[in-house]
């Protein structure tokens, strides 16, 4: 199962390595905050070369990261993992900048100075 969430990052959880049959594996949880009317917080882990990716996100980013779930029993008791594997800045796929799409490029000539204190021309016909 794939899934997105988006969020901020309110922790990141200490890194944890281990050896297992496989070889040598590397960890590393981090807390994401949702936006919703109702916030959750929601643990995701990183694994393997993925964890080098949150450290270019600080507390306080907002990120969508899309996510696996898997559960598994162990000794009659139920374990879910939410695994991330792939993050990004939310928003990162926004135009960059201060122009609105659609709308032409502002000119760049400075309008004549108008002084006011001049009488005004009046050319009204009536």
């Amino acid at each position: 199962m794939s899934l997105e969430i988006s969020g901020k990052v309110v922790s990141k959880l200490q890194e944890q390595t281990g050896q297992g049959r496989n070889g040598a594996w590397v960890k590393q949880d981090f807390i994401i905050e949702t936006q919703d009317q109702f916030p959750k917080k929601v643990c995701v882990a990183l694994w393997g070369d993925k964890v080098k990716e949150l450290e270019q996100y600080a507390i306080g980013d907002s990120i969508k990261v899309s996510i696996n779930i898997e559960s598994r029993e162990f000794n009659g008791r139920w374990y879910t993992d939410i695994k991330a594997w792939r993050m990004e800045r939310e928003g990162a796929s926004a135009p960059q900048g201060d122009t609105i799409p659609n709308m032409p490029p502002m000119p760049n000539e400075v309008p004549p100075f108008v002084d006011s204190m001049q009488e005004p021309t009046d050319d009204l016909p009536f």
